[in-house]
């Protein structure tokens, strides 16, 4: 089984964490989110203290995202909720949860894909 998810810190979330900096666009594509909602997820955890934008010092072009301070409280934040789903997840037997992980494995990279081919503002949808 591949862990139960919910059960890791924001590194299982796909935010930087223990794997450190990370740039925006491989924010997204960890969390399954497209441009705009990205850039709002990384001002929130900006706003809150979590994160930082600063250059890529391999091309000041591209912006990196930094993890700062408070990480415990990221945890603290997160522990309800991955409690709550642990719970959700003990009422269902192995093999239903086999077909629940394979589902949301599917799904994910279904809409991954399904955001690579949104256009921008600017394009028409064929």
């Amino acid at each position: 089984m591949h862990g139960e998810p919910g059960s890791g810190g924001a590194e299982r979330l796909g935010l930087p964490g223990d794997r450190g900096d990370v740039m925006p666009g491989e924010l997204g594509t960890r969390t399954g989110l497209t441009t705009g909602p990205t850039t709002r997820l990384i001002d929130r955890l900006e706003a809150a203290g979590y994160v930082r934008r600063a250059p890529d010092p391999d091309d000041r072009r591209k912006v990196i995202v930094e993890p700062i301070g408070k990480p415990a409280q990221l945890d603290q934040v997160m522990a309800p909720a991955r409690q709550k789903i642990g719970q959700i997840l003990a009422g269902y037997s192995d093999e239903q949860l086999r077909v629940l992980f394979d589902y949301f494995t599917r799904a994910t990279q279904a809409y991954q894909e399904a955001a690579e081919h949104i256009p921008d503002g600017d394009q028409q949808m064929p």
